[in-house]
């Protein structure tokens, strides 16, 4: 157990490694967290310097990463885990130095003295980069600001009525967007924060043990792992004795699953149903979910309503009807754009349409939503190729640069294949110039170049892929293929 004073005074130890490391205001600092007091430590030191922290994913493909170092540029790297995830490639010449912190000792009553005045931080200044998916290969680092951050914990205090006595599960990878509410919300409501292993969490029955034992009152993950621990038996209606409020978001929740889980909890637990864009602070609505979200078994829930201090418009795809359309979001808890990425910043965050009187940036989300005679939105899917595959976003066109990386690769495309009760695979085609190839090595190939997350379920060999009228890849054609042969 450490307490919110030793977290304190650890960050400022680390603040004072920081500043004779070299760095300052505005620099980028690169964190691989093991979710240890020193690396939650480093992320508030950061921000008392204003420093920009990014969480990085250890597991994540050393092609990957070096794309996400290129674009963030960071100054240090901080490691917190007992060896340097791809440390050959970290320790070259011309790569930032590293510091790991299980070799780094300093002195815990020192270090604050010399720390700057915080005061000198603004609330423009950006305070992390999140890194998604990227149609391009490129992956995006959605920047946020220390105002972004505010106005977000405020409401999610306010929305959920989160006080000292809480106690959070901080089940979601510090490099996933949900891990904002799990730090934040905890962090400035002095609640309790139980951080859970990645191997703690792939362990069904020893996830939920913890979760039982640490008398955990507010949860948040993703759909996938509460479907995971339904489809496991690993829940049953003794566990979570202390639960108030199971909150999820990140991908649709499969109605059968969800009737479970809330026949289960239901009647002493809120379940809530929330929605929000990496780039708008992690949250930007929540629905508590009641018996009448089952009336309709075949529709998700509604994503509920918009936060405060948050605008939602919608961009009509058919001026005939002003319900339907692009989800446009704007107010505080838009961020600042993507890092170092000004062409993409330029076609996503733009002046509100509606609005020429005076400037009003907002974020055009893709998402497809409708509103209903209540003013409730309603998701109805994606205007690109992007999709929400096991809490994640995920652009398969990145998936698509990946496979056309490869050298036996000729052509390829990547379908979003939906399976019964809203879950789905990732499937790829492709084209090869060698008749050797397998698909099990095209996949470890893929592995090597991508997050697990991302890697295709299967990979289908053509001769050749079926081209439209205007000569493009026909996934309609491709899409119906994979329905076809799953209905026979």
């Amino acid at each position: 157990m450490v307490s919110y004073g030793e977290l304190a005074a650890l960050a400022n130890a680390i603040a004072g490694e920081l500043i004779h490391q070299g760095l300052r205001q505005g620099d980028v600092v690169a964190l691989f967290h093991d979710k240890s007091p020193p690396a939650y430590a480093t992320m508030l030191a950061c921000l008392r310097l204003g420093l920009i922290y990014t969480n990085l994913d250890p597991d994540s493909p050393w092609a990957r990463l070096e794309k996400i170092l290129h674009t963030c540029q960071p100054r240090l790297i901080v490691n917190s885990f007992a060896a340097l995830p791809h440390q050959a490639a970290l320790t070259q010449t011309g790569k930032p130095p590293v510091l790991d912190l299980h070799a780094w000792s300093h002195d815990p009553t020192g270090g604050a003295a010399a720390l700057p005045d915080a005061a000198g931080v603004g609330g423009h200044q950006p305070a992390y980069i999140m890194f998604t998916s990227g149609s391009t290969g490129m992956p995006k680092g959605a920047a946020i600001s220390h105002a972004n951050l505010l106005w977000f914990i405020g409401w999610s205090h306010d929305r959920f009525a989160v006080t000292q006595d809480d106690v959070l599960t901080n089940a979601n990878p510090m490099y996933f967007d949900n891990s904002v509410f799990d730090f934040y919300t905890a962090l400035f409501a002095g609640a309790t924060l139980v951080p859970l292993t990645a191997q703690q969490v792939r362990e069904p029955r020893t996830l939920v043990t913890l979760v039982n034992q640490a008398r955990c009152s507010i949860w948040f993950s993703v759909p996938s792992l509460l479907v995971y621990l339904l489809t496991t038996r690993a829940l049953a209606a003794k566990d979570f004795p202390a639960m108030r409020a199971i909150i999820f978001g990140g991908e649709g929740f499969p109605k059968s699953r969800l009737k479970q889980l809330f026949d289960l909890f239901g009647a002493r637990t809120a379940l809530e149903n929330v929605y929000g864009p990496t780039e708008c602070t992690c949250i930007c609505s929540a629905h508590r979910v009641g018996t009448a979200d089952f009336d309709d078994m075949a529709r998700l829930a509604t994503l509920g309503s918009i936060a405060q201090n948050f605008s939602a418009h919608i961009l009509p795809l058919d001026a005939a009807d002003p319900t339907f359309g692009e989800l446009f979001l704007t107010g505080p808890h838009v961020g600042l754009g993507y890092y170092n990425d000004p062409d993409r910043t330029a076609k996503a965050f733009i002046q509100n349409p509606a609005n020429p009187r005076y400037p009003e940036l907002g974020y055009r989300t893709g998402d497809l939503v409708e509103r209903d005679e209540n003013g409730k939105l309603h998701f109805k899917g994606r205007q690109d190729f992007q999709v929400k595959h096991m809490g994640y976003r995920i652009e398969l066109e990145e998936i698509e640069a990946a496979l056309n990386t490869l050298p036996t690769v000729t052509e390829c495309a990547v379908i979003y294949h939906k399976l019964a009760e809203g879950l789905g695979e990732i499937v790829a085609f492709a084209a090869l110039d060698d008749a050797n190839a397998t698909t099990e090595a095209l996949l470890a190939q893929l592995a090597a170049l991508l997050p697990a997350y991302m890697v295709p379920r299967k990979v289908n060999l053509m001769a050749g892929l079926p081209k439209n009228a205007n000569g493009k890849i026909d996934r309609v054609s491709l899409q119906s293929a994979l329905q076809e042969r799953a209905s026979r």
